[in-house]
């Protein structure tokens, strides 16, 4: 069975059985959903997160019975990842009850798709249950129902918290509860007629979740307003054990990516199997979060994403020195080419584009910090530190690195480094730099003056109703907001970048001058005209023509580029509304 026919079986089944199927929500989590009674977390991780505020009682607009599969990513398990199961981005197929059916029924359907649909012979399934502490009582309601239905008394086993209930951890709160998991033996022969959990052979392959508890900030529990059925079973398991495969990689979902892996380092699977499933796992979780608009940076799920590409880049390397950015380039058409249902042609060229800008930035330092690596006999907090800094080493990879060394790092001195920079930097800037920009470094300058070309290739474009409503600038790239009330074509958005792109080609000379107010506004330079200026202004003009004329005149503190061939190519990857009226772009510099 394909990972296509497994997914459909699935809804199919729940669709049939009056649930509403509910699209999958993005991998970076709502306002809502941060909000509505659980801490804040970094992505979705687990089908519940869309549905938070509606597990807490809000009535959700599709109805109280629902079904998904859910893209999910979990980096907690990272360094297992390249065993067999363990995945940093996966698909989780649920179904819900929001105050509707409870575990009879619940279980009664697990139990029908199993063995009806999926043709699991009864003989080859376990349960456990809650063993009950002083939250909750013994789960026996749970354990009666996979009696009735056929399930002998020795294949089902009480557990505790760290197995049968959810969240697993104690320190979450939010929406929780004690749950029921389903095993299906993997081993040679008939299965043992008693029940192990202990026993590897045994797959944990789907769990129903029953939510009556909220769990406070403080900890203690309190009842929720009505009785939640959340159940997940992971895609990737499940089409693993059914195919009869020993390991989640060997499925259609990541063989393809495999070979074209090998492909690339020209090498066999089974030559490095673990670091070659890494990489396919984390490419793949990077196309999804790059989709999902998470672009590479040092902060928040964008640091994330880094990590996993730079880890990814690594093993590459270690493997073949000449696996650069644009191997890495073709890998993502090898994942969406799996998901058809996600991607479209202009999401797939955008995922490239960045994917080939964060490897080829890390690819010029990755020799070199191989190398330094290879010096340090004994390695330290700071030392990491400093590799972060000079060589953009993550502070993961250099872990990983020196653990085939046989040596630890100190986390926190690396961490208090890490606060003694960020606490210069903040000094250093007085906290902010005026005018949108992280900071005045020689790649945050030239993306300012991109901006200004970027405005004035708008205005050009779209009409001379475009004014620039705010910008942000990184060193990763540049955000820039701008009125206008649709959404662009795509021949329009090419149009911009190819007229931005030949400004930097013709090399424009670019000028800053300190003028009276009154002569800046006769001169056409464009400003934010509610802000107050002072009797003399700040004003750059890029690309002077005659009459004392300028491709681009603005109103700007700096600073700016001194001519515009500096600044490199520069791409669009994303286009969106804001707000009615305004929309934003993103942009950063092709590598």
């Amino acid at each position: 069975m394909d990972s296509k026919t497994l997914r459909k079986k699935f809804l199919d089944f729940f669709e049939k059985n009056d649930h509403v199927i509910i699209p999958s929500a993005s991998l970076v989590p709502s306002e809502e959903e941060q909000l509505a009674g659980k801490e804040k977390v970094l992505f979705t991780s687990a089908g519940m997160q869309q549905l938070i505020p509606y597990l807490m009682g809000k009535p959700h607009p599709k109805g109280n019975k629902l079904a998904d599969v859910q893209k999910c990513v979990r980096t907690d398990d990272i360094e297992q990842v390249g065993d067999a199961t363990h995945h940093t981005f996966f698909e989780m197929l649920g179904n819900w009850s929001l105050g509707d059916y409870w575990k009879d029924k619940a279980i009664e359907l697990s139990f029908k798709f199993l063995t009806e649909e999926l043709k699991i012979p009864i003989e080859k399934l376990a349960i456990s249950v809650f063993a009950g502490d002083e939250d909750a009582p013994k789960d026996e309601e749970s354990a009666n129902k996979w009696k009735s239905l056929g399930i002998l008394g020795k294949r089902i086993a009480y557990l505790g918290k760290e197995a049968n209930w959810w969240p697993t951890n104690s320190s979450s709160f939010g929406p929780c509860g004690p749950d029921t998991e389903m095993f299906i033996w993997t081993g040679e022969g008939s299965a043992p007629e008693e029940f192990d959990p202990k026993d590897p052979k045994w797959i944990e392959v789907w769990n129903d979740v029953f939510m009556e508890f909220n769990r406070k900030s403080d900890g203690t529990l309190e009842e929720l307003p009505q009785k939640n059925v959340d159940t997940g079973m992971g895609l990737e398991r499940m089409l693993a054990v059914i195919n009869g495969k020993d390991n989640d990689y060997e499925t259609d979902l990541s063989s393809s990516i495999i070979e074209k892996i090998c492909e690339e380092l020209r090498v066999s699977y089974e030559q490095y199997k673990q670091p070659i499933r890494i990489i396919s796992d984390h490419i793949k979780a990077s196309v999804f979060l790059i989709k999902d608009d998470v672009i590479s940076s040092n902060k928040m799920q964008g640091y994330v994403l880094r990590r996993l590409l730079r880890r990814a880049a690594t093993k590459a390397f270690q493997i073949n020195k000449e696996f650069g950015r644009k191997p890495f380039k073709s890998l993502v058409k090898s994942v969406t080419d799996i998901y058809p249902m996600y991607f479209d042609e202009m999401s797939v060229e955008s995922i490239e584009r960045e994917v080939s800008i964060e490897i080829g930035k890390f690819r010029k330092t990755l020799e070199k910090g191989l190398r330094e690596v290879e010096k340090i006999e004994k390695i330290d907090g700071k030392i990491a530190f400093d590799l972060y800094q000079t060589f953009g080493f993550p502070y993961e990879v250099t872990e990983e690195l020196f653990r085939q060394k046989g040596q630890e790092i100190d986390k926190e001195q690396f961490k208090a480094e890490f606060e003694k920079h960020q606490q210069l930097s903040r000094t250093a800037s007085s906290g902010m730099f005026k005018g949108g920009l992280e900071n005045h470094s020689e790649v945050v300058i030239k993306y300012h003056t991109a901006t200004h070309l970027l405005h004035q290739a708008l205005r050009d474009i779209l009409g001379p109703q475009v004014f620039q409503k705010g910008s942000n600038i990184t060193a990763e790239r540049l955000r820039f907001d701008f009125s206008f009330d649709r959404k662009l074509t795509d021949s329009e958005t090419r149009q911009v970048e190819e007229l931005v792109n030949q400004k930097i080609k013709d090399d424009l000379k670019v000028d800053h001058m300190i003028i009276p107010l009154d002569e800046a506004k006769k001169m056409n330079a464009i400003g934010l005209f509610d802000e107050k200026y002072a009797d003399k202004v700040s004003i750059y003009g890029i690309g002077p023509q005659p009459r004392g004329r300028y491709y681009s005149l603005e109103f700007c503190g700096g600073p700016h580029v001194e001519h515009t061939g500096v600044i490199g190519k520069i791409a669009i990857f994303k286009e969106e509304a804001v707000s009615f009226g305004i929309r934003r772009i993103y942009a950063n510099i092709a590598l």
